[in-house]
């Protein structure tokens, strides 16, 4: 989640609906300015018994933080405690329960944004190594109470964390217990954004197929393969799903922003605090009648941090964020910008996928959606066939995508073996919760702390 590292008070203040609009269009750019930013989240527990560390206690996340700074990472402080760290690479940031993310620096290729993640992983390591402390690339907690967490000490989360059993039964899980993988591309116009924000969030489900590594809950399976998806069918009916309106004639920005500002706000952030303003209206902020902060108007900076509370499958803000992914290890970091790099990069790709899920309805979107955290790559397209069978025709697309950006290493190579792995799944048909289920009831024996072993970076 973001990670707020300056005011509100010298943004200008919101004067018009086209301020609102302002936000999306100020991200448009021509396509030899498109970047591919990264975010990636992992579990860190002792290596002596799995426990989640604590804030505060030696050798835990604070320390962590300070650890990491060795490698040139400065701190942001949120009154007197270090939340995140900012530097070259992007911002170090945590989670509500600690789970470490890098959102990396917008990079022009895969082979930078795979260098980049190889170098935050390395740091961790070196420094978890001396602290007693591992990582793992999961996307749920596999054997963690909501009791055993600890909670990280960022006004956002206490917000947060008092409003979600308000409106859903499993948003403390989705705050607590997962970790994933993200995506942030960019758009050349309007039109540009509403053809990659369909694209891709009519795949979504397609990742989440791919990217399944959450089988497993409190030493158990839970029946899904991916229960990090399934978390959200149940967090925030108000900021979360499929977005229906994004598949209608004339959506566009103004579209977004009226679902935006139909979307509850969190807080507002001023002079260094958070002020709880959890379900309250962004429209009545506009007018100065916001209960939590009457008399006063919203800036820009407002308008981006509420922009940051949705959640929905795809997010919008000056760039498009694919939100679908499961976390997971090296490999996966690197295969999901891939997918879709290749998919919305290329126009010729971006046509093709369109095609394909143009003929999608409205309920389709949802059945597929309800159903893949359960099913994986065994859920049905509107064709028929699996996403298993479908899913050779979509890498095919982004790897054609890949292939015409001519982004080529030292060595020559292109960025099209970064999808290799996505392309062993789909030809094995197992994802990474398929396998991890196999081990759980073969060789592990019901032992579900071996998955430290098989899932640690």
């Amino acid at each position: 989640m973001s990670t707020r590292t300056e005011t509100a008070g010298e943004d200008p203040f919101i004067e018009s609906r086209d301020d609102l609009l302002s936000v999306f269009a100020k991200g448009e750019k021509p396509a030899h300015r498109w970047r591919i930013g990264t975010e990636h989240e992992k579990f860190v527990y002792r290596t002596a018994d799995h426990r989640a560390p604590s804030y505060d206690e030696p050798g835990g996340i604070r320390d962590l933080l300070m650890a990491l700074t060795r490698y040139g990472w400065e701190p942001v402080m949120e009154g007197d405690h270090v939340i995140a760290l900012a530097g070259a690479d992007g911002n170090v940031s945590l989670e509500p329960a600690g789970q470490l993310e890098l959102s990396g620096a917008p990079l022009e290729n895969l082979h930078q944004t795979c260098a980049e993640t190889g170098r935050h992983l390395r740091q961790v390591k070196e420094v978890g190594a001396e602290l007693g402390l591992g990582f793992l690339g999961l996307g749920m907690w596999p054997d963690k109470t909501r009791a055993e967490l600890p909670i990280m000490p960022k006004g956002r989360y206490d917000i947060m964390l008092r409003h979600m059993p308000r409106v859903g039964s499993m948003g403390l899980d989705m705050m607590l217990r997962t970790c994933t993988i993200q995506t942030n591309l960019d758009y050349a116009s309007e039109a540009d954004m509403v053809q990659k924000f369909r694209v891709s969030l009519a795949l979504q489900p397609f990742a989440t197929a791919l990217f399944a590594n959450s089988p497993f809950t409190e030493g158990k399976p839970n029946g899904m393969l991916s229960y990090r998806s399934h978390i959200w069918t149940d967090t925030d009916p108000h900021r979360t799903g499929m977005l229906p309106f994004v598949f209608e004639d004339g959506f566009g920005y103004e579209r977004y922003a009226d679902y935006m500002l139909d979307v509850p706000m969190y807080f507002v952030y001023r002079e260094g605090k958070y002020i709880d303003a959890a379900g309250q209206s962004f429209r009545d902020f506009l007018t100065g009648d916001l209960p939590a902060y009457r008399g006063h108007k919203p800036r820009i900076g407002d308008w981006n941090d509420h922009l940051s509370t949705a959640f929905p499958e795809v997010r919008l803000k000056s760039f498009l964020e694919m939100r679908g992914a499961d976390g997971g290890r090296w490999n996966r970091i690197c295969a999901l910008p891939a997918l879709w790099v290749g998919l919305l990069y290329d126009q010729a790709a971006l046509d093709a996928a369109w095609d394909l899920v143009k003929h999608w309805t409205i309920a389709d979107h949802d059945r597929i959606r309800a159903e893949v955290p359960r099913l994986g790559l065994h859920t049905r397209a509107p064709d028929g066939r699996t996403f298993q069978q479908l899913g050779r025709e979509i890498l095919d697309i982004a790897h054609a995508g890949l292939t015409a950006r001519g982004q080529v290493n030292a060595m020559g190579d292109n960025e099209t073996s970064f999808l290799n792995p996505l392309y062993e799944i789909v030809d094995s048909g197992k994802t990474k919760a398929d396998l991890l289920l196999e081990r759980f009831h073969g060789e592990w024996g019901g032992d579900v702390s071996r998955v430290y072993e098989e899932m640690s970076f």
